[in-house]
């Protein structure tokens, strides 16, 4: 009789073809590469927009890519101002951080009971429950109710958040938890005493589009000029308003420079009104990389990154970066490849702006960056170690 596929929940805030993030991309990656070796299933609400956190999907059951995803009740909305109260005063009363760390995390959301009550009562039929990013409601909630059988995937970086009260018990539940970066693991560890956990630095693979083509790209958004790229949510959380004001100064300290930034991704801000500065929205993924791999370079200006898939497709198609230094993470990703630049304040940003731009020099990144990704971002090196885990914790 031929073995069952183990059953695996991989449990997110959102998930779907329209969503635009990180964690949730990468959660959609992993479980359409985990089905070839386990029967993966999502847990997810059927919220679109982090910012409310409303309703948007009106199926409970789907099939995305042949991944049966499951999609709950967001019972209310994000509290944006119960966040700021709950968060400032837990260190002034020390003896009710957890009561008020509920408080906030139920603000933050997404609020799904439902989904909570459906990884309890439905605990059993799973071999396995991977909670992906540490941040939210169902997390926070759901890994405690079957933590003998959880995974934590946290996507941690070094924000406010992770030092709340509240987070402690979600790092300390799980059997096992999966990095991302080297950085990463030794962020948690030396927050949280979970260097005896079962563990394994995973990271991300990429997968290319078989045609790339530039040209087609710059045909249809009628692109002439050379230009570097911003590719993400653009809101100031992520260094956006910053990379505005560097990229300004850097065009009026060199009149001459025709250089433009490109922008694709969700506007969650006011975008400065310049003829160099373009707005391209939520693109395809044809487009994405088509887009991508005729900048001169991939700007990426956050503080607080856990990974970075942006970063890795850029490296992949031979696009170097330049990135926030200030983000230990992203740093990393040059030291270790010498693919691209960092910088902590304006000068050093004008001036990877400069050095980016020359060819000599940009030509020597481009080489190291699609080494680097070749050598420690492929789906097969990357599923061997989560497979490997997750057979050991199943037994």
């Amino acid at each position: 009789m031929k073995n069952e596929k183990k059953r695996i929940a991989l449990v997110n805030q959102r998930y779907g073809l329209e969503v635009n993030g990180g964690s949730e991309y990468y959660t959609r990656e992993l479980a359409e590469h985990l089905k070839i070796k386990f029967n993966v299933e999502v847990l997810t609400t059927k919220a679109l927009e982090y910012e409310t956190w409303e309703d948007y999907y009106n199926c409970d059951i789907e099939n995305i890519n042949g991944v049966t995803v499951r999609r709950f009740h967001v019972s209310k909305p994000r509290n944006l101002w119960g966040m700021r109260i709950f968060g400032k005063i837990q260190k002034y009363f020390p003896f009710f951080k957890e009561f008020i760390g509920n408080l906030w995390l139920d603000a933050q959301g997404p609020y799904s009971p439902d989904l909570i009550s459906y990884i309890d009562s439905h605990q059993e039929e799973y071999d396995l429950f991977i909670f992906v990013t540490y941040l939210y409601y169902h997390t926070a909630k759901g890994l405690i109710k079957v933590a003998d059988k959880a995974v934590l995937l946290p996507t941690a970086h070094d924000e406010p958040y992770i030092h709340f009260e509240i987070f402690k018990s979600v790092f300390m539940a799980p059997k096992a938890i999966i990095y991302l970066t080297s950085e990463e693991k030794e962020l948690v560890e030396a927050l949280f005493p979970v260097k005896q956990k079962i563990n394994c630095i995973a990271g991300a693979g990429v997968d290319l589009p078989k045609v790339i083509d530039n040209e087609v790209y710059r045909k249809k958004y009628r692109l002439k000029e050379e230009y570097i790229i911003y590719v993400g949510r653009i809101e100031p959380g992520k260094g956006c308003a910053e990379m505005f004001r560097y990229f300004r100064k850097y065009k009026n300290e060199n009149p001459k420079s025709t250089l433009n930034l490109v922008l694709m991704g969700k506007a969650m801000m006011d975008i400065p009104v310049a003829e160099d500065i373009l707005y391209q929205g939520f693109v395809s993924e044809e487009d994405k990389f088509n887009g991508i791999s005729g900048a001169k370079a991939l700007w990426l200006p956050s503080e607080f990154e856990s990974l970075s898939i942006a970063v890795l497709e850029a490296m992949a198609v031979g696009v170097p970066v330049i990135v926030n230094g200030k983000c230990k993470v992203l740093k990393g990703h040059c030291d270790k490849s010498n693919a691209g630049l960092y910088y902590i304040n304006e000068k050093e940003a004008i001036d990877s702006l400069k050095k980016i731009l020359n060819e000599d020099k940009r030509s020597i990144l481009s080489q190291n960056a699609k080494r680097y990704v070749n050598e420690n971002y492929q789906w097969k090196t990357i599923l061997d170690r989560v497979e490997n885990m997750l057979n050991r914790i199943m037994g």
